[in-house]
């Protein structure tokens, strides 16, 4: 059992859900990406998904887009992201999830990324371009390892295929809520709350939502029927005023934002 299968047992034995804030990992340096880390433990956040910067974006918007970018423009590498990670994990006690290309595991080596993952103190791998088809090599070398593989269903996923997936993955199931690329929206998709539901019936797998959650009313809405939620570029939004303003100041707000949204989550 890996460590986000423990957590999402826990939770639903206390019947609470998740929030899973997504930084990348490198804007505007390692070491501040390691201070954030703290600060959304210490909020209350329950995992944390961790941007590996890469080249050519899969479904990020301009807000994630542009931090990879300022991040690989300091030749940020994947052995100094894992290291300051290592280091950080037994200090939070929440799991975290690499959000990593296929193409750079591929590179890395499937076996020794998912090696230097576990020593980093991952608990998971999100790998958005990996199909399901090719996914049994990584998914064999991630149960070896106790560390969880979490694949993809989007609103446009035949639901034959969504079935197909959530019998693969592991830890939990993410589902992008959304057609189209990552970043901030006023309005969720009104079928939303209706598609979830039916992956609901078809899986005892976690469901956590990601793509356009922003806002504490995401949250409310989104609380009863999903079993986590991703919040990703409003918050990796605020991170980069980092390179502007005092650091203090910017952690601040970034622990104001998500106590608010844990409060919305209840």
């Amino acid at each position: 059992m890996s460590a986000v299968d423990q957590l999402f047992r826990d939770l639903r034995a206390a019947k609470r859900k998740a929030l899973m804030p997504f930084v990348t990992a490198g804007d505007p340096d390692l070491a501040f990406t390691a201070d954030v880390i703290r600060e959304l433990a210490a909020r209350g956040a329950h995992l944390c998904e961790v941007g590996i910067p890469y080249s050519d974006p899969i479904a990020d918007g301009p807000v994630i887009q542009a931090s990879y970018q300022r991040a690989l423009t300091k030749k940020v590498k994947l052995a100094d992201i894992l290291s300051p990670l290592a280091s950080v994990a037994p200090a939070v006690k929440m799991p975290m999830l690499t959000m990593v290309s296929f193409a750079i595991v591929y590179r890395h080596g499937t076996a020794r990324y998912v090696s230097d993952a576990k020593k980093g103190g991952i608990s998971g791998l999100i790998v958005p371009d990996l199909p399901l088809e090719e996914a049994d090599s990584l998914a064999k070398e991630c149960r070896a390892a106790d560390i969880s593989l979490v694949q993809l269903v989007a609103p446009t996923t035949p639901r034959e295929r969504a079935i197909k997936i959530a019998e693969t993955s592991t830890g939990f199931l993410y589902y992008i809520s959304v057609t189209g690329i990552t970043g901030e929206r006023r309005e969720l998709p009104p079928d939303l709350v209706e598609n979830v539901a039916w992956l609901r019936e078809r899986t005892k797998l976690p469901i956590c939502i990601g793509f356009g959650i922003s806002e504490a009313s995401h949250v409310k809405q989104l609380a009863p029927v999903a079993d986590g939620l991703i919040v990703g570029s409003a918050l990796v939004r605020r991170i980069a005023k980092a390179a502007e303003l005092p650091r203090a100041e910017v952690l601040k707000d970034v622990g104001g934002y998500i106590a608010e949204l844990l409060a919305a989550l209840g």
